[in-house]
């Protein structure tokens, strides 16, 4: 297991301290396990998201809901759509009534990716966890934001 004194050579004043950087240690930590985990699909852990709200919605949504609903609020989340588009992955749609508007859709070979990459990044990532501690260590980041 894991010590964040030890894995960055460091005290800290008190547990609060230590439990923040703790915090921004590991998510730094999932995001490596994640940029590592997705690079041979060639997309980012971001686009995946995209293409997961997408594939979920059934629909084609506009870009503001997509951006919505992402986990990792991305301020370029539009340059990602761009990639995930080039890549014909999504596709956009016009509106009808307002040319401003643009609607998002899953294409049929972003289905196929996303059927592509197992579902085994999360149960790697937290293979140390039993249930019981996912659901402490959930609640816990729930009570501080």
């Amino acid at each position: 297991m894991g010590d964040i004194s030890k894995d960055i050579n460091s005290k800290f004043p008190n547990n609060k301290v230590k439990a923040l950087l703790n915090i921004l240690y590991t998510a730094n930590w999932i995001s490596s396990c994640q940029n590592e985990f997705f690079k041979p699909f060639g997309i980012s852990p971001q686009q995946y998201n995209i293409l997961r709200i997408l594939n979920g919605a059934n629909e084609a949504l506009n870009v503001q809901i997509i951006k919505d609903r992402m986990i990792e609020r991305s301020p370029n989340a539009t340059r990602l759509m761009d990639k995930l588009y080039l890549k014909n992955y999504i596709d956009r749609q016009p509106c009808i009534h307002d040319r401003r508007v643009v609607k998002i859709v899953i294409t049929g070979k972003g289905k196929e990716l996303l059927q592509s990459i197992p579902d085994n990044l999360n149960k790697d990532l937290l293979k140390n966890l039993n249930e019981e501690d996912a659901l402490v260590l959930s609640n816990l980041l729930d009570k501080m934001r």
